[in-house]
Formats: structure tokens, sequence, C-alpha cells
């Protein structure tokens, strides 16, 4: 009897540590993308998306909001252990980053504005106007850089404000973003203009440390593509702000 109670002991004891092995390894990623995307609730595209490729290779996915620019920086120093989203080639000025090959979506670049007529071909266009960007949002950093009237401000919340209230007259930002933004927010008479000023295709990165999982991030992503479920998640959550 002492012998079969030893037994069940240790039974329950290799079982605690069986479980204990098999728990998901969390990876903390900042978050520079906001509603539809991601949301606090975590029931956004990109949350439900990366959260099952994720789950498919034993990862679970932790996000934080940091402003654009120090999330790049904590993830390139390792404090984080990667960033959510961000355009191609980010690890040619952040060296510790490596980008997870698939793509997560594809984000149209636009301006916004109040004025009905605006014509925007190509960063030139907007030279005659003042502008408004994010500050860390590269590729608005990058196309702007030789223009003379551009302010950055610290997120999307400022940056329409100043919009409405005719304190810029171009506000750039991603196009689902921003109509989250301008129906939550409940504005008046702002639109994008079309067409977009650039289509990127937005990846994960990861540190470096992290090198092994780039593949089966990759493939894991594939496979939720291939099984239709980011594309029914796609017109879920972008419904209700169809412009």
């Amino acid at each position: 009897m002492p012998y079969l109670q030893a037994g069940r002991i240790l039974f329950l004891l290799l079982s605690l540590s069986l479980c204990s092995t098999l728990q998901a390894q969390v990876l903390v990623l900042n978050n520079p993308t906001a509603p539809p995307l991601t949301t606090d609730s975590q029931d956004g595209l990109l949350d439900v998306v990366v959260s099952e490729a994720f789950r498919r290779c034993g990862l679970e996915l932790k996000l934080i909001k940091l402003p654009a620019e120090r999330a790049l920086r904590n993830a390139n120093e390792g404090i984080d252990d990667g960033d959510m989203s961000r355009i191609a080639g980010l690890e040619k000025v952040y060296p510790n980053l490596i980008r997870v090959p698939e793509k997560i979506f594809d984000m149209e670049l636009v301006a916004f504005s109040k004025q009905k007529d605006m014509v925007i071909t190509d960063w030139n266009s907007l030279e005659p106007y003042n502008v408004g960007l994010i500050k860390g949002w590269k590729i608005f950093e990058n196309g702007t850089r030789h223009l003379p009237n551009v302010v950055a401000v610290r997120d999307a919340d400022v940056m329409f404000s100043m919009l409405d209230k005719n304190r810029i007259e171009v506000a750039l930002y991603a196009r689902w973003l921003g109509l989250y933004h301008i129906k939550t927010m409940n504005l008046q008479g702002i639109h994008d203009v079309k067409p977009p000023l650039a289509t990127k295709e937005m990846f994960i990165y990861l540190h470096k440390k992290h090198h092994e999982l780039v593949p089966k991030i990759a493939q894991a992503l594939r496979e939720v593509k291939q099984s239709g479920m980011y594309e029914r998640n796609f017109k879920e959550k972008f419904r209700a702000i169809q412009p």
C-alpha cells in the first residue's frame, strides 16, 4: 500500500513537471498599431491572427504600447522581444532585429484632409501644406524629410485633433487606422485622399536572440492565411468603418 501511495505521488510530481514544461513561451512585442488592427481587449485583426500563429508555435503573444521610436530602440536592445508591425528594411537601421519574412498586413499610407479638392500624387505634392505625422513612423518621416512645414506629434489623437482645429492641413497615417479615429472621435468633414502615398507590407520583427523562432512563425502565419481565418477576420473587423 505505501508503495502504491508513493507511486501516485511520483505520478503527480511528474505530471506537474510535464505541465510546467508545456507552458507557452511568452514573447513581449511592442505594438505601434491601433484599432481595428489591435485593441485593448485583444480582438483586433492582428491580435487574433498573430496570436493564433504564435499558439501554433507554442508561443503566447503579449503586446505593450510604447511611443514608436522608443519601441524600436527597446526591441533592438533586447529589452523587449520584438515589434509587432513594421515595414521591411528596418534591420538595416536596427541590426539586432530580424524580420519574420511572412507579411501580416498591407498598410495603405495616406494623407487625411478636410479639403475636398486636394490632389496628392507623391511626397512632393505635400510641399504647399502644413503636415502632421506621428514621431517614429519611419516611412512618413523619410518621405517628408525635405518638406518645410512638418510637425511630429506623439500620437494619432493629437494629430487628428490638430487637423480638426485647422492647425495642420494634412495628417499622415495608415488608412484603416485613420478611418477608425475619424469614426470614434466623431470628426466631421475629414477624408482620406486617394490614391495612397504608399502601400507597404508590414512584418513582425524579433530580437536576434529569438532567431530560431523566425521560420516557425513565418510558416504558422502562412497556415493561418491558408485556413481562411485571416480573410474572415479582415471582413469582420473592418466592416463597420468602411467609408
